[in-house]
């Protein structure tokens, strides 16, 4: 997915940046970047990745590098970024979370009118510079902007640093976060709240859907008002989100605990404690415990001086041996039980499949899985939650082919928990992973647990449900 820090301060800004930028670094690990912009000395910029180390360790010994008091930074899962463009409207440093489905479109459009690309990455075209260029194309940025948002489609969040001030702008269907905090002397805008607490910012202002402001060190001006019809990921609060976050006012933790809770009292599978496999399936194991009545023990454990993060490698192999590998088990608190474990999602089933051969193997007389979302029945067109190439990826499409002959039949009745279609599908996945039994959330008891009006919840994963575009006509 990807994460953004900015600030601008009336003192010099690069530790704040620094430090933001960090607290974002459990939504990627394939690049990181930072900006900044000093009147004496103009842009400054580093791009590193992280496929191999952290972020804090490559950027640490450059600090020094950075003058000014205002940057932005990012954590990007796609391309090198930032991206700093010289143009009409001045010269800005831009970053994104973003994903462009119709790239390739736009591009061929851009190179037809004789613009040029120059960032490329892995001999493609970089998304951010893509951005960049269409809001070059508008008459000031807050129309350059609204390019964006009406050119692609997917999803894009930004943030531009210009030379007197940053801009902050939410994808138009508010797919993405964007959170601004305020301290005395400086505001900054992240899509993660966690960044704020340690840095003594205070949260005063969601972004709505396609919503644009323009931050100053003593203001928060808003250049557009909020235009499109909210569809905010539901997997923020499932799968990427860091428990002490926010999004549009809402715990992430509180959420999750809500979740496992209403799970824990429909369940009526006798067992003799829960444990959630870490990191985000914690809150909701802690919420079964209450809402069941079994005892909470942690019998797995992620080994976190050198496994910090819930991302995994793209490369197959490496997957199947960094999911063994980063989670231990507790043989003495899982001999004998029976065992209810609770897990974010099953997406290719490869880590759930190891870790529930690894409970029978240390000692466990059963094993049961809890899901905290429905079966991931679709492909995200609009958010990169995970580094799938195909839907065939997905454990649920492979079944159905299996069923079908056809990975794309009967999606409406694989995704309905009422349906006999359902039902034989989990069953099948319960017998794939060896799973004394499988049960995933229902999606209304996901939707309650987030607590935002459905309508303005993004649930297409689940059910393909949502919209391509929100289309609206901009508020000034």
């Amino acid at each position: 997915m990807g994460g953004f820090f900015g600030t601008i301060s009336v003192s010099d800004c690069v530790n704040d940046l620094f430090y933001g930028t960090d607290y974002n670094s459990h939504l990627g690990t394939r690049r990181a970047g930072m900006a900044t912009f000093d009147p004496e000395k103009g842009f400054s910029r580093s791009i590193h990745s992280l496929e191999r180390d952290y972020f804090r360790s490559k950027f640490e010994d450059e600090l020094d590098e950075f003058h000014g008091c205002q940057g932005i930074g990012v954590i990007s899962d796609t391309d090198p970024q930032p991206i700093i463009v010289n143009s009409h409207l001045g010269r800005f440093a831009v970053v994104t979370v973003a994903k462009i489905n119709n790239m390739p479109e736009i591009a061929h459009q851009l190179l037809a009118e004789r613009m040029h690309f120059s960032e490329m990455s892995a001999n493609k075209i970089n998304q951010t510079e893509l951005v960049a260029l269409l809001i070059n194309m508008g008459s000031s940025f807050v129309d350059g902007i609204n390019k964006v948002f009406n050119k692609i489609e997917g999803s894009c969040s930004m943030l531009i640093l210009t030379e007197d001030g940053i801009i902050a702008a939410r994808d138009i269907c508010g797919r993405t976060p964007i959170v601004i905090g305020k301290k005395d002397g400086a505001y900054a805008a992240s899509t993660e709240s966690t960044s704020f607490p340690n840095l003594d910012y205070a949260t005063v202002h969601d972004l709505g859907p396609g919503e644009i402001v323009k931050l100053q060190s003593n203001r928060l001006e808003v250049l557009q008002k909020p235009c499109g019809q909210e569809q905010i990921c539901s997997f923020l609060w499932v799968y990427y989100g860091f428990p002490t976050s926010d999004y549009n006012g809402v715990n992430v933790e509180e959420m999750r605990e809500r979740n496992g809770f209403i799970m824990g009292q429909e369940d009526d599978t006798e067992a003799d404690i829960v444990c959630g496999i870490p990191d985000s399936g914690v809150g909701m194991a802690i919420g079964y415990s209450e809402g069941h009545g079994i005892p909470y023990k942690r019998a797995v454990l992620k080994y976190t001086p050198t496994w910090p993060r819930s991302f995994t490698p793209g490369n197959q192999s490496r997957r199947n041996l960094v999911a063994k590998m980063k989670l231990i088990p507790n043989r003495a608190i899982l001999t004998g039980q029976r065992v209810v474990f609770c897990d974010d999602s099953i997406v290719r089933g490869t880590q759930l499949r190891d870790n529930v051969r690894t409970f029978f193997e240390y000692g466990a007389s059963e094993v049961h899985a809890r899901i905290s979302c429905p079966p991931l029945v679709y492909g995200c067109p609009f958010v990169n939650f995970t580094s799938s190439k195909s839907d065939l990826e997905l454990i649920t499409r492979r079944v159905i082919q299996d069923f079908e002959g056809d990975p794309e039949k009967n999606l409406v009745k694989y995704s309905d928990a009422t349906s006999p279609e359902y039902h034989r599908m989990v069953d099948e996945i319960a017998h794939r992973l060896g799973i004394t039994s499988l049960r995933f959330n229902k999606i209304d008891n996901l939707v309650k647990s987030i607590g935002i009006p459905r309508e303005r919840i993004c649930t297409h994963c689940f059910d393909g449900s949502g919209c391509k575009r929100c289309p609206s006509e901009p508020k000034k």
